[in-house]
This record gives structure tokens, sequence and C-alpha cells, in this order.
């Protein structure tokens, strides 16, 4: 007996042209976008400074990389609220590399910002 054959598979068109990616297929990000922009001003800051981010509170790309400030736990106290947090500016050039850093503010974490 002969092996049943499989019905022919449609096909629809380019998964290009109709915006969706085949089943199983990564979607496609960029190598150097904001996550990765978050990620390495956090590693590179860690490194420097010997502790790690608490949170990152802005970033933007400017015309040489990315800026981003990194918050940062200083000083540990209990209350939580009272502990003492740091933010820092972070310059990353195009490629990832850390151009400068500085601490911007130190406040404690309890605090709320006042515009006005």
């Amino acid at each position: 007996m002969a092996a049943a054959e499989e019905p022919a598979k449609r096909r629809t068109g380019s998964s290009r042209a109709t915006g969706r990616r085949p089943a199983g297929e990564p979607r496609h990000r960029p190598s150097k976008g904001p996550a990765w922009a978050m990620r390495i001003a956090a590693e590179q800051l860690t490194e420097l400074i010997g502790r790690g981010p608490d949170s990152i509170s802005a970033l933007k790309p400017t015309n040489d990389g990315w800026e981003a400030d990194v918050e940062v736990l200083e000083l540990e106290r209990v209350p939580d609220t009272t502990s003492v947090m740091a933010t820092y500016r972070v310059s990353l050039d195009k490629e990832g590399d850390l151009v400068s850093y500085e601490r911007t503010r130190r406040y404690t974490r309890g605090q709320i910002d006042r515009r006005g």
C-alpha cells in the first residue's frame, strides 16, 4: 500500500507583506535599542561604583549614543523610606561604551519631587 500523500500546504504570501512572522521565528529586535542601552548603562555603572541599579528613571538617545538616569541605593536604612538613594547620569557612545557618569542628586527613598 502506498503511503498517503500529505495535502499541499497553502501559501498565503510573504510574512513581510502581511506584517506577521512565521510561527517559531523570533521577533527581530534591534541590538542597540532602548532595552539594550538600559542594560548596558546599568551594567557599566555597577562595575564602576560597586552598587547595582534600583531602577532606570530616564533614557534618551543622543547624537553620540544614549543618556540614562540610573537610580542607585547608596545607604540602606530602616525604615526603608529613609534609605539614601542617588541618581547617576550615564552617557554611552553608540557602541555602548561608557563615556561619562556623574551623580546628579541624592535623596531619601520616601522623598517626593516637588515641582511647582
